[in-house]
């Protein structure tokens, strides 16, 4: 700093705010700064900054997979935040989410000198309560039942599959089949369990619930034993690339869609408007998620209390050609 001073003809003290982006030097200075820091090599040393302020500008995301459609977007709207917010991020992915691996990424975490964690952990295993979330770090949990004294930030899963299922009795259908996920998934087990509620209340008959493992093949795979049953007119999959495959189940057996059988998926993925046909879906506002997760995180840090508060992120059903009336 000391050389950056010398080569810019300031203090060492406005070199100091430079370095810190404080707001309190004029451009042309902060420019001057600049330019001298580059010449000479410098840069701010943020290891050293946190030991000053206690705050190491970098918050760990614990995930369960990357693969899934929602933890890859929920996982970027998180990172998009955080960049905003001049925060950096440590990814730690626990594919199994035992009590031990999760255990052990808050151990590796800890090692990385992160401000806070955000636990993004799709499985019903994160309920348990032998995974205990570590004292004195902040903490914000997405889609979770779980009890923790910490912000959770949840998707109204339910009321978007009822939304789903509604549709589908209001245009006249029966009954409506369900393509559900794996069985280990939170989101699969709301969306399972609210598409039930709603045939129930209905007085309708429940069908046999197929399970899925959120691919398309898994979509494909029930889709062709769906399309050999002539009394199937509507079906609810419970992610939009189960319903892809259902839809080529379909039509490789010559059942119109919508005329014979009526789709409708979950997410809104940025396909899904371009299937054949456009498929109606229930959206869900991954970008709303990872903002509020940021901002609940940063709040902690900032105030260095814990408040066990529920954010419910709303979903919305968008209808496009997937769905008619039954033809009968």
């Amino acid at each position: 700093m000391a050389d950056v001073a010398r080569e810019a003809g300031v203090s060492g003290q406005t070199v100091s705010r430079v370095a810190n982006g404080r707001s309190n030097v004029d451009a042309d200075t902060r420019e001057r700064v600049l330019a001298a820091m580059r010449r000479v090599g410098y840069r701010p040393n943020s290891a050293a900054r946190a030991l000053r302020n206690g705050r190491f500008r970098t918050i760990g995301v614990i995930v369960s997979s990357l693969s899934t459609f929602g933890n890859s977007r929920t996982l970027d709207a998180i990172a998009a935040a955080m960049v905003e917010h001049g925060f950096s991020i440590v990814l730690m992915t626990v594919p199994r989410s035992t009590q031990g691996e999760v255990t052990g990424a808050f151990s590796r975490l800890g090692e990385q000198a992160v401000d806070g964690v955000i636990i993004l952990i799709e499985q019903h295993q994160l309920d348990q309560n032998e995974i205990e979330l570590p004292q004195g770090l902040p903490v914000v949990v997405i889609d979770s039942s779980a009890r923790y004294p910490s912000p959770v930030i949840d998707t109204d899963q339910a009321e978007g599959a009822a939304s789903a299922t509604r549709h589908l009795l209001e245009l006249g259908h029966d009954t409506v089949w369900h393509i559900a996920g794996p069985p280990q998934s939170y989101a699969a087990e709301r969306r399972l369990r609210s598409w039930r509620e709603v045939l129930e209340s209905a007085g309708r008959r429940v069908p046999p619930v197929l399970v899925g493992d959120w691919s398309a093949a898994a979509g494909y795979a029930h889709g062709k034993r769906l399309a050999a049953d002539p009394s199937v007119t509507a079906v609810f999959t419970a992610n939009d690339q189960m319903a892809l495959g259902l839809l080529r189940a379909l039509h490789e057996a010559g059942r119109d869609v919508p005329g014979e059988v009526s789709v409708v998926g979950f997410d809104d993925m940025a396909e899904a408007a371009h299937f054949w046909p456009p498929l109606t879906t229930v959206r869900q506002s991954f970008d709303s998620v990872g903002r509020h997760a940021v901002a609940a995180l940063i709040a902690e840090i900032s105030s260095g209390r814990q408040e066990s508060t529920t954010v419910r992120i709303p979903t919305e059903l968008v209808v496009r050609s997937s769905t008619a009336p039954p033809s009968n």
